[in-house]
């Protein structure tokens, strides 16, 4: 899936890091199948690094520094910041 994400957003692996805070090493196993990614944390800030709405994702994979808002649509605000 990450693969996917990334070739049809056009961008590259150190783009995709850079945008996520994941190191690209760490993209180029998940997206071969070496690594799986099963951190929370992990996945987490792949989702919020590439702005993944939370209609897709639901508020319970927002980072924590979102989590407290007061309603849904103050999450979709940070998310489409």
């Amino acid at each position: 899936m990450c693969h996917l994400v990334r070739e049809a957003s056009g961008l590259r692996q150190s783009d995709m890091a850079e945008l996520t805070g994941l190191s690209q090493a760490f993209l180029s196993m998940l997206e071969s199948g070496d690594r799986r990614l099963t951190n929370i944390d992990k996945i987490v800030e792949l989702l919020a690094g590439l702005n993944t709405p939370v209609e897709l994702t639901g508020p319970i994979l927002l980072p924590a520094k979102w989590v407290g808002e007061p309603d849904e649509a103050a999450w979709h605000a940070r998310m489409t910041e």
